[in-house]
């Protein structure tokens, strides 16, 4: 009966990264890649780009938690394998070489030194290929489930073991941000934004939980004035901050359809009022609620019929 292989399941430690040869090649690559996708890294010693692509490729590889393993095999100390593969049309005149194999067939290949970040993508698209993912996707699957199911504590702690494994997943820190905010602890939400690393601070997803940290606060204050706002604007109907001020307000009690309809009807009333306050107001909405939530896809919709009609 045929084994079916599964890309998620764990390999043991020690058989993750090894060192191969010409003796080792079809068990530790060939056979082994029916299992599990392998990654076989082609070095030598007088190599620049090795040195640090090498280090960085076991890093991905031990972060993939045994879905993936790595064989490094130096070109100097093994020409007779090295000249087999070329002449299978594998292109190893240069190193680095990466080639990966999946179910004994080459699933794919790169040649260079390669950053950490286009690493892990090539990983997270192998595993792809061979039906699984990286763990990190599968926690952050949980994460949003829970999130989903109001569980913010369960969603906090998962999105803080994804953050430390992954200091540079803005999804990870998003969602951990938004996650304290749930919880009441905007400051520590703030400090993950203000503290996140260079390189994505300004992600869209940290940008988002940026807009949202301010629109909490702007909404506390209107929130307060409420009954205000609203009798200006029975009042005045065309009383167009006191119908943004309603529309932060409203976007504070979680009523996001409203406050949207509120901007829209601003827009439509006078688009152009105080530098287009209303449809910015509107577009810092989106960014806090993300482009997905039923909030934005709808008022989205709204805005463009404004705005292309």
């Amino acid at each position: 009966m045929d084994v079916i292989a599964d890309p998620n399941r764990a390999t043991p430690a020690a058989d993750l990264i090894k060192d191969g040869d010409a003796r080792s090649f079809m068990q530790d690559v060939v056979q082994a890649s029916r299992e599990v996708p392998v990654l076989v890294d082609f070095w030598a010693t007088w190599c620049g780009p090795c040195k640090q692509l090498t280090p960085a490729l076991e890093k991905v590889v031990k972060a993939a938690q045994g879905r993936v393993r790595l064989v490094k095999i130096d070109i100097d100390q093994n020409r007779g394998l090295v000249q087999q593969l070329s002449q299978m049309g594998l292109p190893l005149q240069s190193v680095p070489t990466v080639v990966a194999f999946w179910q004994g067939q080459i699933a794919d290949l790169f040649q260079g030194a390669l950053p950490e970040s286009e690493l892990k993508k090539f990983v997270e698209a192998l595993l792809k290929v061979a039906g699984g993912q990286m763990p990190a996707a599968d926690l952050m699957a949980e994460a949003k489930q829970a999130v989903e199911q109001g569980d913010h504590q369960t969603a906090l702690e998962i999105y803080a073991a994804v953050a430390q494994q992954e200091p540079e997943n803005p999804e990870a820190l998003a969602g951990l941000a938004r996650a304290l905010m749930a919880l009441g602890e905007e400051e520590q939400a703030l400090s993950v934004v203000e503290n996140a690393p260079e390189k994505i601070r300004n992600h869209a997803e940290i940008a988002g939980v940026r807009s949202a940290l301010e629109l909490a606060a702007e909404g506390r204050k209107a929130r307060a004035r409420l009954a205000e706002f609203e009798a200006r604007l029975a009042a005045d109907p065309d009383d167009h901050a006191a119908r943004i001020e309603l529309a932060v307000a409203l976007n504070a009690m979680d009523q996001r359809a409203e406050a949207a309809q509120a901007l829209l009807d601003a827009i439509k009333r006078d688009r152009a009022w105080n530098e287009e306050a209303a449809r910015k107001q509107l577009l810092k909405f989106f960014e806090a609620w993300g482009p997905m939530d039923p909030a934005t896809v709808k008022a989205r919709r709204g805005l463009s019929t404004l705005l292309f009609r």
